[in-house]
C-alpha cells in the first residue's frame, strides 16, 4: 500500500481536484484505491456524490478497526472507494491530540487497510497543526499544488522550512504546478522559474481550464467527462510522471 497526501498549507491550490482526478486514475489504471477525505467541507465527497458522514465510532480517527471499514463507501468507478469527510473532522487535530503519540494516530487508523488497496489518497486542508503531523506520518509520499505566484511559493517555502524543523526532512516531496493560466505575465514567468528552484518538482502543469471547475456541477472527474480537455491530459499526464517515481 502506498499513501499520498495532496497536501499545501495554502488554500485554494487545486488539492481536492488533483486528488479526485488521481484517485480516478489510479483506479482506471487497475489499481484498488481509496480517497480519504479529511477536510470538514467534505468537496472531495461531494465530487463523488457520496453523503458526507461517517459511523458515529469512527469521528476521530482515534482507533482502527470496523467503525472505520463500515465507513468506507463505494463510488461509482471501478476499483475506487472512499472514506468520506465528516464535519466532526474540523475538530481533529484536537482529538489526536488528547491521546498518546498523537501524531502517529492517522497511520494507525490507515495501517490495517494495506491488504485492501494499492494506494490511498488523502485530500487533506490547508493547515499545519497536530492532523497536518498526522498526515505528515502516516502518507509515503506528499505532493503539493503550487499555483505559479509569489505568494504559492513562500507559502510552500515555509512548508518545507517546518519539515526541516520538525524531523520530517527525509520525507518524500514532489511539487507539481497547479491552476497555471498562461494569458498572465507572471504565471508564464514563474511557470519557468518555480521548478528550477525546486527540488523533486515535476515536469506537469495542470492548467486553469473550466472542465476542472465543472466537476462541481457534473460530480465526476474530469477525464470521466471531458477526457481530451486540455486538464484531462494534464492530469494523465502528472499520473504517469507519479506512478513512474512510485515506482
Amino acid at each position: 500500500m502506498t499513501i499520498i497526501a495532496l497536501y499545501s498549507n495554502k488554500g485554494g491550490v487545486g488539492k481536492t481536484a488533483t486528488a479526485v482526478n488521481l484517485a480516478y486514475l489510479a483506479a482506471q489504471s487497475g489499481a484498488t484505491t481509496l480517497l480519504c477525505d479529511l477536510d470538514p467541507q467534505s468537496s472531495a465527497t461531494f465530487y463523488f456524490r457520496i453523503k458526507p458522514k461517517l459511523k458515529k465510532k469512527a469521528r476521530g480517527f482515534l482507533e482502527p478497526g470496523k467503525a472505520i471499514e463500515n465507513s468506507i463507501k463505494g463510488s461509482d468507478y471501478t476499483n475506487l472507494d472512499l472514506l468520506p469527510a465528516d464535519f466532526s473532522h474540523r475538530n481533529l487535530d484536537l482529538r489526536f491530540y488528547d491521546h498518546k503519540k498523537p501524531v502517529n494516530r492517522l497511520r494507525k487508523v490507515l495501517k490495517p487497510l494495506s491488504q485492501e488497496y494499492d494506494y490511498i489518497f488523502l485530500d487533506c486542508p490547508p493547515t499545519i497543526n497536530i492532523l497536518a503531523e498526522n498526515i505528515f506520518n502516516a502518507s509515503d509520499y506528499l505532493l503539493v499544488p503550487l499555483i505559479p505566484t509569489t505568494l504559492s511559493l513562500r507559502t510552500h517555502l515555509q512548508l518545507l522550512d517546518f519539515l526541516d524543523d520538525n524531523g520530517y526532512k527525509s520525507k518524500n516531496i514532489f511539487t507539481f504546478l497547479s491552476m497555471v493560466d498562461r494569458r498572465k505575465n507572471l504565471h508564464k514567468e514563474l511557470s519557468t522559474e518555480m521548478p528550477n528552484r525546486l527540488k523533486n518538482a515535476l515536469p506537469v502543469a495542470i492548467p486553469y481550464q473550466s472542465q476542472v471547475e465543472q466537476m462541481g456541477i457534473r460530480r465526476e472527474p474530469v477525464p470521466a467527462f471531458a477526457p481530451q480537455c486540455e486538464a484531462a491530459l494534464a492530469y494523465e499526464a502528472l499520473w504517469q510522471e507519479l506512478s513512474s517515481r512510485l515506482e
